[in-house]
């Protein structure tokens, strides 16, 4: 047992000693905690905010001289990663700590002045996953809001996309579309980091009522936009149960908006979430075949039989593709799903994901791909053509627009 502690200590010294980027909480620490000196300090965290030897942002601020913290505010998942995804959080005290831990993932999402009266300055650290209907980037505008209309400071810790700071992909949010899953208007993959993200909805005025907030981002250290996350060195926590992975972050988008209308079961339930297009009426052989077929750039199909422990299709027999991201420069991720869906239409009339997926589900759909004329357009003969250039009309004007608030090369 002695033996196995040592090789694991001995191992975490390895990962934090070839570490490339320093996230923003170990940037902060080297500047001796100057910009919270004598502050009274809130923190919006979950497991992911760590430093490279995986120790809590919580502890690490709970024992910062002369800064005081005086709150911790959960999002979905809870500041500890004890809350099952979509159950709402309560309030409670930090064991660790003796800190009040509040809820803003329950009947409130956004801090309420109450919870934020002994607070100076509200921190954000959590790791994201660069697409907008990941709910942490919801929270974190909903806080910028919340301490804009009180006056409190803002801060941001900041962390690494993991899918890069180049990849953007489809349309912004449309009016119609506004929820939680798509809090702003943003593509569905918007290639910006949490702090550079902060500074777009600051500097675009798209916090509350075109309100601004007193806004710092303390930057990594080594982080370049063209970086994988496995080369950043940092060790990985995952945001949430099913992107266990850095490599889940680029699939998530893959098939996550397939994955809102029960149409097939997209490996979540199974050991490779978000990875899986599979069922029971699919034959593997084919799809696989017509799929690589396409030439896709940066991707791979392969055949595959699963018979999923939970979710779509638990305990039955289907089966499907696996799907292999060999560049996610070039792959065209969100898009992946709907070459999915169009091969499957061909291939089987009867069984069209908008003819025969649950169509309760579709105003969620709408909400995660922010617009009603995806739907509507790929409905009409379920064939990526009749989409890609509303999908893609809005990338290179966001790139245009964010870029000014680039902080990393």
């Amino acid at each position: 047992m002695k033996k196995t502690i040592l090789s694991a200590l001995a191992a975490l010294a390895v990962t934090v000693a070839s570490a490339q980027v320093k996230p923003g909480i170990e940037v902060l620490r080297d500047m001796d905690f100057a910009p919270l000196q004598g502050k009274r300090v809130g923190l919006i965290t979950n497991p992911t905010g760590v430093d490279n030897s995986l120790r809590s942002t919580i502890d690490i601020l709970h024992e910062a001289p002369g800064v005081t913290l005086t709150g911790l505010y959960a999002p979905e998942h809870g500041v500890r990663g004890d809350v099952h995804a979509g159950d709402h959080v309560d309030n409670f005290v930090d064991p660790a700590t003796g800190v009040t831990v509040y809820s803003i993932y329950g009947k409130s999402r956004k801090p309420t002045p109450e919870m934020l009266k002994d607070v100076d300055v509200l921190i954000y650290d959590i790791q994201d996953i660069g697409c907008r209907s990941f709910t942490f980037i919801s929270t974190m505008g909903l806080a910028m809001e919340a301490c804009a209309e009180l006056g409190k400071q803002f801060m941001v810790l900041d962390r690494p996309n993991p899918v890069g700071g180049n990849k953007i992909e489809g349309n912004v949010v449309e009016d119609s579309c506004y929820s939680f899953v798509s809090q702003f208007p943003i593509p569905y993959i918007y290639g910006l980091t949490p702090g550079e993200l902060a500074q777009y909805l600051n500097g675009e005025g798209l916090i509350g009522d075109n309100l601004k907030v007193d806004l710092t981002v303390i930057p990594m250290q080594g982080w370049t936009r063209d970086m994988d996350f496995r080369e950043t060195g940092m060790p990985w926590v995952l945001p949430s149960p099913h992107i266990p992975t850095p490599e889940t972050a680029a699939l998530y988008p893959l098939s996550g908006i397939m994955g809102e209308i029960n149409y097939m079961n997209i490996g979540v339930g199974y050991t490779e979430p978000f990875k899986l297009f599979c069922a029971s009426w699919v034959n593997a052989d084919e799809l696989a075949r017509r799929l690589n077929s396409l030439k896709l750039p940066g991707l791979m199909f392969r055949p595959i039989h699963i018979k999923p422990f939970y979710g779509f299709g638990k305990g039955e027999n289907l089966q499907g593709v696996e799907v292999y991201v060999t560049d996610r420069h070039k792959a065209p991720l969100s898009l992946t799903q709907f070459y999915v869906m169009q091969e499957l239409a061909d291939m089987y009339p009867d069984h069209k994901a908008f003819e025969t997926a649950d169509k309760a589900r579709f105003n969620m759909f709408d909400k995660v791909t922010g617009s009603k004329e995806i739907r509507r357009r790929f409905s009409r003969n379920h064939r990526v053509d009749d989409i890609i250039d509303y999908w893609n009309k809005d990338v290179e004007p966001f790139r245009a627009a964010s870029s000014k608030y680039y902080i990393y090369e």
